[in-house]
């Protein structure tokens, strides 16, 4: 069982004089495997806006259970989801002061801290999902987790898929730019996404994804943007009519250990708890792939109408009114030219 047992033993009395405190739990000094039993384990809180059914809370379960095990029950990852500690913006607080060990964001609503975290989410920069690997598993991605670990926030190796973004509404379908002029659009709480809708004209408001729901249903607004797998999982088809297949963004979710308690862990667990976590990011990439390619015709049966756009039509709208040029000053030439590296040239 990797070198977790070798090493318990000699790490006995610093853990059983003090305890270990991680997520706000303690836990007792770490036995061999036959004593296991006989101790509390090491709590971690992994906390998500995200519906339980979604496939990202349901690999981090996996990823629980294949801890559990691998360490015969010393570390219980704990699951959250629904946004049981809040939304987003909350939770980005409580896994910077320690109180939540890990959470999934999006690098949009992360730029606020790290700026540079959101260019995985430029309009129309990647054509497929084998060019957001390259890119995010590749240098770009390296650079990221390297800005973001200054802020006090370790990123995982791997991101985890949300897929390319879709966009839905309850009053007209979307299939030109001249389409998004005046919409009232639920957008991520990020200057990227505000920038980017108001530069094609919509009026973009940034809300939650936990309240996007009423949102949608009191007509606070009249559509919204995620992947399909989002609209599926949040039931977003009950208040909309239309799906725009406009693939505007691709988007992802870091999965973030807290500075504060991660370092706290010994050595072989981290190396268990980050391996499998990984494990499991590989997994539900996929899933989501296959899953959003299979919620067309759910959908439609549903009662949702799909249509098609001409994606060349919305890119060549921002680079007229200069939203790359803008952007690439925000992040920085040595940033955009990793960007281009796998996302061509933009600008």
């Amino acid at each position: 069982m990797s070198r977790f047992l070798s090493e318990a033993v000699s790490r006995r009395a610093f853990l059983a004089s003090a305890g270990l405190t991680v997520g706000g739990a303690f836990a007792a000094s770490l036995l061999p495997s036959s004593a296991f039993a006989q101790t509390k384990p090491i709590v971690l809180r992994y906390a998500s806006s995200l519906p339980d059914t979604h496939p990202l809370n349901k690999q981090m379960k996996a990823a629980s259970d294949a801890i559990r095990v691998e360490t015969n029950g010393a570390v219980d990852l704990q699951v959250y989801a629904n946004a049981a500690m809040g939304g987003d913006t909350d939770m980005l607080s409580q896994v910077r002061a320690g109180a939540v060990d890990f959470i999934p964001l999006p690098g949009a609503i992360l730029s606020t801290l790290v700026p540079v975290m959101s260019i995985e989410s430029m309009p129309f920069a990647f054509k497929d999902y084998d060019s957001v690997w390259s890119a995010l598993d590749g240098k770009l991605g390296e650079h990221v987790r390297a800005q973001t670990e200054k802020v006090g926030l370790i990123p995982m190796e791997k991101v985890w898929n949300n897929g390319f973004r879709q966009i839905t509404s309850s009053t007209r379908p979307i299939q030109v730019p001249a389409d998004l002029a005046g919409f009232k659009l639920r957008v991520l709480v990020s200057p990227l996404w505000t920038s980017m809708f108001s530069a094609l004209g919509a009026a973009p408001t940034g809300i939650s994804i936990n309240e996007t729901y009423s949102a949608l249903q009191t007509k606070v607004v009249d559509g919204q943007e995620n992947p399909l797998v989002v609209v599926e999982s949040a039931r977003f088809y009950e208040v909309q009519k239309y799906c725009s297949m406009t693939d505007h963004i691709w988007g992802g979710f870091w999965m973030l250990a807290s500075g504060k308690t991660w370092p706290k862990l010994p050595k072989d667990i981290q190396e268990i708890v980050s391996r499998q976590i990984n494990a499991a990011a590989l997994v539900q990439r996929q899933q989501v792939i296959d899953l959003n390619a299979s919620l067309e015709a759910s959908l439609t049966a549903k009662g949702v109408i799909f249509n098609n756009v001409d994606h060349a039509q919305f890119r060549g709208e921002l680079q007229k009114k200069a939203f790359y040029g803008q952007w690439k000053q925000k992040y920085g030439d040595a940033a955009w030219s990793l960007l281009e590296q796998y996302a061509g040239q933009l600008s």
